[in-house]
């Protein structure tokens, strides 16, 4: 029985998956062997020995302490592209907000204090106050083409935008999903000479926090309006507040409002809403779940941020060890050997890594004991062997 401990609310057509008979699922565990959440904070929280995986219903991993899953072998899944859909339509929301002065139009409409028949000669006399522009035929600069990014730029299309995208490292899989209408920009400054609107769609990393200061704004169209829906910390708040009273930067709509932001003229802040819609909640926590399901059940990696995607089928009755080690030499030469010493042959295997972190799947013609476990868990360089099946 597998123990599954909720941080958030999750949704019930996720957790649903689980059935009663394999899993047990509450708030409160001392030791559960996965934990699923959304935004809950984890990193004041103890790992117990018996946490196996932790699965982020979102993509931002940023409230998980991945440092310490990879020393415990903690596995941690996140949900890219399951929120997609619902951050690509504020985005769009964004673009139009940014350019109309709609939220300043309706604050002062419902400022009004004058008798009902006076309210339609001023609404005309007052709507020049809110004049603003067009999205069609003005060029939106993408950075980051995921699965975000990529929908926002097929929708901007449509919409009869001109597109440019950047990113580095832009993958296969992505490239396939980006529309031919995109183009493609030879480096990020090029992006942002030549872009009316900007949407920021790149992870929070060391390399990228406050990437976004003086420099590149200098770079940035006068009067550009930027759409930041990926995290607030990617820009530098001291130089956005200079470039937005100097007109340099024209609108900022952010999902990640600071309070140094709330009142400065031409931010429009937004309560985090990318991912708050109950399409996408439901998504995030089916695709959580499923994650967690499977590596739990079969040992398979998919969607983890911190360690390799890792999948080998797993037959009903086969006995499968899963094992969790530093990405050091000799390593699986040394597994295999002793499990040679026990009399146990290997019927397949796979060995995958990322960054320091391997890990294995082996499918076994018999079934290990604790103490062949113990044995192998001695080795130099193993983080966690887990017996699977069987």
């Amino acid at each position: 029985m597998f123990k599954i401990q909720t941080l958030n609310k999750i949704s019930p057509k996720g957790l649903n998956l689980l059935p009663h008979e394999k899993y047990e699922v509450a708030s409160e565990f001392k030791e559960p062997d996965g934990v699923i959440l959304r935004s809950f904070k984890m990193h004041d929280l103890e790992l117990p020995p018996s946490l196996k995986a932790i699965a982020r219903a979102g993509a931002g991993v940023n409230n998980i302490p991945l440092d310490r899953c990879n020393e415990a072998g903690i596995v941690v899944f996140n949900t890219p592209g399951a929120n997609a859909n619902a951050v690509k339509e504020l985005v769009i929301c964004g673009l139009l907000l940014s350019s109309r002065k709609i939220v300043q139009g309706i604050e002062w409409v419902k400022s009004l204090d004058a008798p009902a028949h006076e309210v339609p000669s001023l609404i005309e006399k007052g709507k020049a106050n809110f004049a603003g522009n067009e999205i069609r035929g003005k060029t939106l600069g993408v950075v980051g083409l995921g699965a975000i990014g990529a929908l926002v730029a097929k929708d901007a299309l449509a919409l009869g935008m001109e597109v440019i995208g950047y990113d580095p490292y832009l993958s296969v899989d992505g490239a396939w999903e980006l529309s031919n209408g995109v183009q493609k920009a030879t480096g990020l400054e090029t992006l942002l000479k030549k872009s009316d609107y900007l949407t920021i769609h790149v992870p929070l990393l060391p390399s990228t926090k406050e990437m976004y200061n003086a420099e590149k704004f200098a770079m940035m169209k006068k009067g550009v309006k930027i759409m930041n829906f990926a995290r607030g910390e990617l820009f530098e708040n001291s130089a956005l507040i200079e470039a937005l009273n100097s007109g340099q930067v024209g609108a900022y709509v952010s999902d990640f409002p600071t309070h140094e932001l709330l009142h400065v003229k031409g931010v429009l802040p937004i309560p985090h809403l990318g991912a708050s819609t109950s399409e996408s909640e439901d998504n995030c926590a089916i695709q959580a779940v499923k994650a967690m399901k499977q590596f739990l059940e079969s040992g398979n990696i998919e969607n983890s941020v911190n360690f390799p995607t890792c999948k080998l089928p797993l037959k009903p009755g086969q006995t499968r060890l899963s094992i969790i080690n530093k990405n050091i030499p000799n390593c699986i030469g040394e597994v295999t050997s002793l499990l040679a010493k026990k009399g146990i042959n290997i019927d397949d295997m796979i060995n995958q890594s990322k960054g320091e972190i391997a890990y294995m799947l082996l499918d076994l013609q018999k079934e290990v004991t604790p103490e062949v476990i113990k044995a192998i868990e001695g080795l130099e360089g193993i983080i966690r062997v887990r017996s699977i099946g069987g």
